[in-house]
């Protein structure tokens, strides 16, 4: 039998998302086997197929999907009429709230690229842009409306996204500093990488 007593095909598609996210940042892509993951839902491996082709489209979904919520998640708070210095606190504070509580979400997508196949890489590449684009947007009005100090606000861009992704390999609920305070000294960090003061 393939699924387990009383399951559906709802709970099994969200218990397979879940399982596969947990192992493939826990072992990394490469290392983990179709059979692994049905193991961990309690299903025949020939069952995930009924929800994913392969395991390659998996691995792309599930990176896609963070890259859709987190771009939807910025549109439903971003504030484009604000100044300049307020959208970049208002990106600051943002990037770290939704990441903090993603750790494997943000792991695959930052470090499974290199598993990805041509198409389903282009695909991540342009929702990865689409949000970079964001930063420097806001970069880029900041230097024109003479608020920021940058000489290459896309390099600036890639600085400054790298460091505040990075918090999701460190922090804790329940750490020395709260995510408030860490917010706070990241931003005060960002401020000055501008030249903001």
């Amino acid at each position: 039998m393939a699924r387990k007593t009383g399951s559906n095909g709802e709970k099994t598609a969200r218990d397979l998302r879940r399982a596969a996210t947990s192992l493939f940042a826990r072992h990394g892509y490469a290392a983990v086997s179709m059979r692994q993951i049905a193991q961990a839902i309690g299903v025949q491996a020939g069952a995930l197929y009924l929800y994913t082709p392969d395991k390659q489209s998996l691995l792309a979904d599930l990176m896609a999907t963070h890259m859709t919520e987190l771009l939807d998640a910025w549109q439903a708070e971003a504030d484009a009429g604000a100044a300049p210095e307020d959208r970049l606190e208002q990106f600051v504070r943002f990037h770290i709230g939704f990441h903090a509580g993603r750790p494997d979400e943000v792991f695959i997508a930052y470090m499974e690229l290199r598993n990805l196949e041509p198409d389903n890489l282009a695909l991540l590449q342009k929702q990865r842009r689409a949000y970079e684009d964001v930063l420097e947007d806001i970069l880029k009005s900041g230097v024109a409306a003479g608020r920021f100090d940058i000489p290459d606000t896309r390099l600036a861009t890639m600085a400054l996204i790298a460091m505040l992704t990075g918090v999701t390999t460190w922090f804790r609920s329940g750490g020395r500093l709260t995510l408030e305070e860490i917010e706070e000294t990241y931003l005060s960090m960002v401020r000055g990488a501008v030249g903001l003061t």
